[in-house]
Formats: C-alpha cells, sequence, structure tokens
C-alpha cells in the first residue's frame, strides 16, 4: 500500500498489460520479416529469416502468447515479405509450431540452452527445407555456400532474438 502511494504518476502499478498487448508479439515476428527489406547485399543468403527466429523466440518465451493457428498467417505474410514460395513459412513455421507444442507437453522443464539446442534445431531444418526446396525448383544452390552460412548466423542471432522478445513482453505487460 505505502509502495502504491508513494509511487510517480507514470507508474504502472496494479493496471495489468498494455492495450493491444496481444497483437505485439505477431507484430514484432512481422516486423522481424520487414528486416528482410533492407538493402543488404550479398553473393550467398547468410542473412537469416528474423522473422522465423522472433517467432520461435515467443513461442520458447511464451507459449501462450498466441494460439498454433497463428502460424500459418504469420508464415504468409512472411512468404509474401521475403519472398519465398507462398505456402514455404506457412507450412514451415505450423509445423514447427505443431512440434513445440508436443515438446511444451513431454519435457518438464528447460533452461536456456536446451532451449537455444531446440531453436538452433528448428532454424537448421527452416533453412534446410528452404535450400532443398530451391534446388527442386531448379537454382543452382551447393549446400555448404547457401545453407551453412545461413545457419551458423541464424543459430548465433537467436539469443539477441530471445533477448529482444524478453524485453518486449516485459514492456507489453507493464512490468
Amino acid at each position: 500500500m505505502v509502495r502504491s502511494a508513494l509511487a510517480t504518476q507514470g507508474s504502472r502499478l496494479n493496471q495489468g498489460p498494455r492495450t493491444g498487448a496481444d497483437y505485439i508479439p505477431a507484430a514484432t515476428v512481422v516486423f522481424g520479416s520487414m528486416i528482410s527489406l533492407l538493402p543488404i547485399v550479398s553473393a550467398t543468403g547468410w542473412w537469416p529469416d528474423w522473422g522465423l527466429l522472433m517467432l520461435v523466440a515467443w513461442r520458447l518465451l511464451r507459449a501462450d502468447a498466441w494460439p498454433a493457428w497463428w502460424a500459418a498467417p504469420l508464415g504468409f505474410v512472411n512468404d509474401m515479405i521475403v519472398g519465398n514460395p507462398i505456402g514455404l513459412s506457412v507450412a514451415l513455421w505450423a509445423a514447427m509450431m505443431i512440434a513445440m507444442d508436443i515438446l511444451d507437453r513431454r519435457t518438464q522443464w528447460r533452461d536456456y540452452w536446451i532451449e537455444w539446442g531446440i531453436a538452433a534445431l528448428f532454424i537448421a531444418l527452416a533453412e534446410l527445407a528452404q535450400w532443398r526446396f530451391a534446388a527442386l525448383m531448379g537454382a543452382s544452390v551447393p549446400l555448404g555456400v547457401t545453407a551453412g552460412p545461413a545457419i551458423l548466423v541464424g543459430v548465433l542471432s537467436f539469443p539477441v532474438a530471445a533477448f529482444l522478445a524478453a524485453r518486449i513482453d516485459r514492456w507489453r505487460l507493464g512490468r
């Protein structure tokens, strides 16, 4: 009682989450997909899919941030922004959300290293699926030159995405 009486006027004590807090995780995933619109030029595709990184970070941080079916519309938006064939991210992200739901039911506890390993597995599978799909479509994409650096940079960038998701989650819940 005393702390709330002495709090400053801008305090968010006992006010609950911010307005629109349910949509902030999805907006950060879309914003992560929009990072690919930056004018970064490279001969190989080493730039990680930040939409995927934010999706995995939010899902590992909070299983209740959104229902599993949100992966399909978010994957569609990612396909439209990034330039993937329509349906590739939809299928991959939906499968990842289902797999993460199964993992949540099977595991009792997870620490940071286990979550980083889970994220590394999902990032690697997504990049390999994108590489394989590009190869099936006739692109000349050697595995070591295209998918390898993207997997490495994506796995090493995941802690940044997890940190951003945690900070944004703290802000959106008013803590």
